[in-house]
């Protein structure tokens, strides 16, 4: 299958802002200065806009202009967004073994018994010789 478009990666404030487009679905910068304002506290709508300048010329967002008002969009989906970063730091800090990410994520944070559960379904899928989809919004992306 097609591998996902790398895109590059994008900073803790960038990703607050992909949180809310990804939640909203396109937005303009009011409304994601609106929602950044509810999550963080005070934002300068200036911020927010200019972040999404610069993620619309690191092809973070796409910018629809052709209102007066630009509305934002994500360009790649949250899952393709996570999968790409696991991808990143897997190579960087474990250097490329999914078990030992595993391990550490597992014993970073307690994982609830749903989780828990998926992680089992998951591996049983792959034992089986079968890809699963991942939850979400059904795109795959390797």
């Amino acid at each position: 299958m097609p591998r996902t478009p790398v895109a590059p990666r994008p900073t803790d404030a960038e990703l607050a802002i992909l949180r809310v487009l990804w939640e909203r679905g396109p937005s303009t910068v009011r409304q994601v200065h609106d929602v950044l304002v509810e999550r963080v506290g005070p934002t300068a709508y200036t911020t927010a806009l200019k972040l999404l300048q610069i993620m619309t010329e690191k092809g973070l967002v796409r910018r629809d202009d052709t209102d007066r008002t630009h509305v934002y969009q994500a360009r790649l989906s949250e899952e393709q967004t996570q999968r790409q970063l696991v991808r990143d730091l897997l190579d960087r800090a474990f250097g490329g073994s999914s078990s030992k990410l595993v391990l550490q994520a597992l014993s970073a944070r307690r994982a609830t018994a749903e989780e828990l559960g998926e992680i089992r379904k998951l591996i049983e899928s792959r034992r089986d010789g079968n890809e699963p989809r991942a939850e979400g919004n059904g795109e795959h992306d390797e």
